[in-house]
């Protein structure tokens, strides 16, 4: 992984975006309407945080996200059942 912190772009980021061989995540994306100076040209696009992925880095981390996600949803529907014995 790979944080490229906080970037701007003229072209509005898609919120995840994949190559052949990288996942980049483009998260808190903010519209910029800066107005220019006398020196400097104004600027008006995004600005956003970004973070960069290899391909199989992203996918373990998206199996590791599913499969917490899965003992989440057991340990809920377990809860739930010991709710319905109760009122049973």
């Amino acid at each position: 992984m790979k944080n490229h912190g906080t970037v701007q772009s003229t072209i509005e980021p898609k919120e995840t975006e994949i190559t052949e061989t990288k996942v980049f995540i483009a998260s808190e994306v903010t519209p910029i309407d800066e107005p220019g100076t006398d020196e400097q040209p104004g600027f008006k696009g995004y600005s956003y945080n970004l973070v960069e992925y290899d391909k199989d880095e992203y996918i373990q981390m998206i199996q590791e996200q599913n499969t917490a996600l899965e003992n989440e949803t057991t340990a809920i529907q377990m809860a739930l059942c010991d709710v319905y014995e109760m009122l049973g």
